[in-house]
Parts: structure tokens; C-alpha cells; sequence
């Protein structure tokens, strides 16, 4: 039998290895220009919402008390709706380097909300984990850089980029004690039905008008990862490990994504493996060890 803290950094790393796929797919379908991110959203909504409801029919029936009802509604906000929302939009402005860039920023912003509403102190060994992994990461995106490549990013998609890592970050670190208290199954459903109600206002045209008999056969298989994998398993999968192991460690494995990311352009011809990315690898590995080793989370 696995331990929970084993559980947790299974799940996680599986959620966020799902999330470094969903990066090059989420291009690929912006990059189609043929459905809106607020009708992509609202896709996800529902397919996450269908589900969670649907698997709990078949469990037992939980209580949500009803000043959590608020809380969650707060907790759909800010760790679903703003995040999926602005990185959907910011992923039509900006370049894949940039994207990366700040993803990086999540675990030092965890690590600060952490500390401020869970009272999970800044260790040295959390601070430089977080340190060495932030760059193995940049190593391996400046390293990344092909002569006469194109890509802009705009400020918008910067100020977007941004929000959506403030956002999750803020999710992890002040709702841990609330997901712990339900089931997962039960936290989501909740979570992904005040999200799609919050996207239903703002998508509810483009669903009527988006055409998607006109959508490619590839984009629709993508678009089916995304409300599958990157909604419904990896949003199971992350409140699942936050119940044992801590936020800050939680966000470290957003370091995986990238890395994913370049794993599948090499497997796809798109790029080539090269001792710079293994080295890379390693600093990003032994980061998220030396934190996993700090006093705070051993301590959970």
C-alpha cells in the first residue's frame, strides 16, 4: 500500500504532466482560431460539472454545510474561473517562451500566500528548492530559443499570464483546510458548477454561434483532452494531493509542464534532446526534492 504523502506526489505529478500535454494542445486549438476561449471554457465547465455530478450519484451522498457553500463559490472563483479564463485568453497573445516564464513565477507566489494564510514558514531549504528549480526552468527556456523565431507577446497577454498565476496560487494556498474537509468528488462538482454558471453570461452567444461542424477532426480530439484530462482527471488529481502534501510543494510540480511540453516537441520531431534540457531536468528535479525535504513539509 502507497502512504498518503506518496499518493500526493503521485497525483499531483500526474495532474501537472496532464496540464504540460494540455499546453501544446491549448496552442494548437488557439492556433486554429476556430472556437473562442470563453466558449472553450464554458465547454470545460460543463464536461467537469457532467461528470463530477454523475460519479456522485454513485457515492455516498455528503453535506456541504452552508457557510461552505460560499466558501467553495469563492474557491470556483479563484481556482477555477480566473485561472482556466485568463491563461485560455492569454495563450492567443503570447509566445510559448513567455508563457513559460511566468508560469515559473506559481510556487514563489504559493509560497508567499502559504505563508500569510496557512502560517507555513519560509524555510531555507523551501526557499532554495524553490530557487533551484526556478533555474533549472529558465535554463531551459533561454535555451530553448531558436534564432528567427517570430513569436510576440503582447501586455495584455503578460497582465493575463500574470493574474492566472496570482489567481491558483492564491487558491492554493488559502483553501487547503476546505478541500480537506470534503470528499474531492464533492469539492468539484460544487467548484465546476459556480464556474460554468460564471461563464454562462459571458459564452452563453458563442455557443449558439460557433460552428463546430467546421472545427478540424484533430482540433475536436484536442479539445476532447482538455475537457477529459485537463478538466475532470487533473482537477480530481489536485485536491486529491493537496490533502497530503503541502501548497508550496504542490505548486513545484508547475515546473513539470514545461518540460512535458519539450518532451512531446522532441517526440513529435519538433525539437531535439540536448544536454542543456537534461540538465535542466536535474535542477527541476532537485528543487522539488528540497523542498519535499524541508522542515514544513515533512511536517505537513
Amino acid at each position: 500500500m502507497l502512504n498518503d504523502k506518496l499518493k500526493g506526489h503521485l497525483s499531483i505529478a500526474a495532474a501537472y504532466t496532464i496540464f504540460g500535454l494540455n499546453l501544446v494542445f491549448c496552442k494548437d486549438i488557439a492556433n486554429s482560431a476556430t472556437i473562442s476561449p470563453y466558449v472553450l471554457f464554458t465547454l470545460r465547465a460543463v464536461g467537469a460539472s457532467a461528470l463530477f455530478w454523475l460519479i456522485s450519484l454513485f457515492l455516498p451522498r455528503e453535506k456541504v454545510e452552508r457557510k461552505d457553500m460560499e466558501k467553495i463559490a469563492a474557491a470556483s472563483l479563484v481556482g477555477l474561473f480566473i485561472p482556466q479564463m485568463t491563461f485560455l485568453m492569454a495563450i492567443t497573445m503570447t509566445s510559448a517562451i513567455d508563457t513559460a516564464i511566468i508560469g515559473t513565477l506559481g510556487p514563489i507566489f504559493t509560497m508567499f500566500f502559504a505563508f500569510l494564510f496557512l502560517k507555513e514558514p519560509i524555510t531555507g531549504k523551501k526557499a532554495g528548492g524553490v530557487a533551484l528549480s526556478f533555474a533549472g526552468i529558465l535554463f531551459l527556456i533561454f535555451n530553448s530559443v531558436h534564432e528567427g523565431g517570430t513569436a510576440s507577446t503582447s501586455p495584455m497577454g503578460v497582465v493575463l499570464l500574470l493574474v492566472n498565476s496570482l489567481s491558483f496560487s492564491l487558491y492554493l494556498g488559502l483553501f487547503r483546510p476546505l478541500i480537506s474537509k470534503y470528499s474531492v468528488v464533492t469539492f468539484m462538482k460544487w467548484s465546476f458548477l459556480f464556474s460554468l454558471l460564471l461563464s454562462l453570461p459571458i459564452a452563453g452567444r458563442g455557443l449558439v454561434t460557433t460552428d463546430f461542424a467546421a472545427i478540424p477532426a484533430n482540433v475536436l480530439w484536442e479539445i476532447g483532452y482538455l475537457i477529459f484530462f485537463a478538466t475532470f482527471v487533473a482537477y480530481f488529481l489536485i485536491p486529491y494531493g493537496q490533502k497530503f502534501i503541502r501548497p508550496t510543494l504542490v505548486s513545484m510540480y508547475s515546473y513539470l509542464q514545461p518540460i512535458i511540453a519539450a518532451i512531446v516537441s522532441i517526440w513529435a520531431g519538433l525539437d531535439t534532446l540536448s544536454w542543456q534540457k537534461i540538465l535542466a531536468s536535474a535542477l527541476v528535479v532537485g528543487g522539488v526534492v528540497l523542498v519535499s525535504k524541508s522542515r514544513a513539509a515533512v511536517q505537513r
